[in-house]
């Protein structure tokens, strides 16, 4: 017979073995500061100050990241979204989520790597162009009506004025509409980007986590030293 005595069974894997421990402070920062951002995002719903507050949505997921990791700024964005699900409703929770918490998230993680703030402007212009057009088809959905119809019929007005006062008498094409739509939405959220970097460079300075610097022409336009 084989002798099992001296074979002692594999000791079974610890909790943290599986699943990789999280530091207490780690968890906590995550909880204030994706109720910070929920809590922006609910003023902002029902109490709109224009572009007051809206600078301000995806600072505090992109602190996350800044501060601690990729798996906090993505737990702060998911934490966000559950918690204005419970006090909005789904749809306009995921409004915030696409696109500022995945901006957010984005921005975290290239200010972290110190990218330019040409390539950060760039990427997260593209998430926040991505983020209008899906909510315009949410809400077209939910309205049963074709909103990007109604407002290329806006820009079609707004274009025939100026070719009027061009002397242009051939009205726009359809396609030229649509382009210069998606040029606005475009430049919005560049000018939108921008201020948000602007913000985001005075803020997390005094937070000790800064961003990448600004370029030259910006420092020197507000006479912002190193």
């Amino acid at each position: 017979m084989s002798d099992f005595s001296n074979h002692s069974p594999e000791p079974s894997p610890k909790p943290s073995d599986s699943f990789p421990s999280v530091s207490p402070l780690v968890m906590v920062e995550t909880a204030f500061l994706a109720s910070t951002a929920s809590l922006i995002w609910f003023i902002n719903y029902y109490f709109p100050l224009g572009p007051l507050l809206r600078v301000f949505f995806p600072l505090p997921i992109a602190l996350l990241y800044l501060r601690w990791d990729r798996r906090a700024a993505i737990m702060g964005a998911v934490t966000s979204g559950l918690l204005l699900t419970v006090l909005m409703g789904p749809t306009r929770s995921i409004l915030y989520v696409i696109p500022y918490g995945w901006m957010a998230v984005v921005l975290g993680g290239l200010w972290k790597r110190g990218a330019k703030w040409p390539v950060t402007v760039a990427i997260a212009s593209l998430i926040g162009a991505i983020g209008f057009f899906f909510r315009y088809w949410l809400l077209s959905i939910l309205l049963g009506r074709d909103l990007w119809v109604y407002a290329t019929t806006q820009i079609a007005q707004l274009l025939e004025s100026i070719f009027i006062r061009l002397g242009i008498l051939a009205p726009p094409s359809l396609l030229f509409i649509q382009i210069v739509a998606v040029l606005m939405v475009l430049a919005n959220n560049i000018v939108y980007l921008f201020l948000v970097h602007l913000v985001s460079l005075l803020m997390l300075d005094r937070l000790k986590s800064p961003i990448p610097r600004p370029p030259r022409w910006v420092q020197i336009l507000l006479d912002y030293e190193e």
